[in-house]
């Protein structure tokens, strides 16, 4: 995991502030059902779990447990993103993830998808592992580089896109987040999204000159990133990328 020393809660508060009115349609991953619907499966939450959604922003995670579980609640740095969320949680708490307001064993499941770069990892992911009881489950949904051969081109594109970002990801890392916690049966599954890159890169939080750096990052992109993302430059200047996120689940031990 490669790790920036120099993002603050403030930085984090900042960026997603500025991001709430775009959030929810800058991506294709924000709202596809299919990965919502993976997340949620392989979890198999009953219908009289508590479940914890940590970094839950706008709340389109808990928005698939709501109703289908005994509470969803959330919890978020970002008073901007998670006020969009309350009608899709049951409960909502104002604080940060690296020190959760919970007893331990509170939670059933608990989850993140794309939160967890932006904190102290480890320690978000061990209060995750606190507050779930024995032979509950923990998941990890963050988008990855596929390998040694596309990192460091890929977490430059996700710097500029995220100045607020703190850590890069390959899949192996999810793993050794879960294990260092204490969890066990730890399994990695891919999902792939199929990214527009213009859409994706404007985020509403950052200026045109990071927007083209990302561009350029595609256009100049080496043979061993082009094929492991996929990269199509279509003549109207679009950019296709076949973003791979890692989905990492672990059981708390009895």
């Amino acid at each position: 995991m490669k790790t920036r020393l120099d993002v603050t809660k403030s930085c984090v508060v900042e960026h997603f502030t500025a991001r709430t009115d775009k959030y929810d349609n800058s991506s294709t991953w924000c709202t596809d059902l299919a990965m919502l619907d993976k997340i949620f499966s392989h979890l198999g939450p009953k219908p009289d779990d508590i479940v914890l959604d940590v970094a839950c922003g706008t709340g389109l995670v808990s928005k698939q447990f709501k109703g289908k579980v005994r509470k969803i609640i959330g919890v978020d740095l970002t008073e901007a993103m998670f006020n969009k969320g309350k009608a899709y949680t049951d409960s909502l708490v104002h604080t940060s993830a690296e020190c959760l307001p919970f007893l331990d064993n509170s939670f059933d499941l608990a989850l993140e998808r794309q939160g967890i770069q932006f904190m102290d990892a480890a320690a978000a992911v061990k209060e995750m592992a606190r507050t779930t009881k024995p032979q509950g489950k923990i998941c990890l949904a963050q988008l990855c580089a596929y390998g040694q051969e596309d990192q460091d081109e890929y977490f430059e594109i996700l710097r500029l896109r995220n100045p607020a970002r703190k850590n890069f990801f390959v899949r192996e890392d999810l793993s050794a987040l879960l294990r260092d916690a204490g969890c066990i049966d730890i399994e990695v599954n891919d999902y792939i999204s199929n990214e527009d890159v213009g859409r994706w890169a404007d985020n509403g939080a950052i200026k045109d000159d990071r927007i083209e750096g990302i561009r350029n990052v595609y256009r100049n992109a080496s043979p061993g990133f082009r094929q492991h993302h996929a990269v199509q430059l279509e003549k109207d200047g679009t950019i296709i990328d076949k973003m791979l996120f890692g989905i990492a689940l672990g059981t708390i031990p009895s």
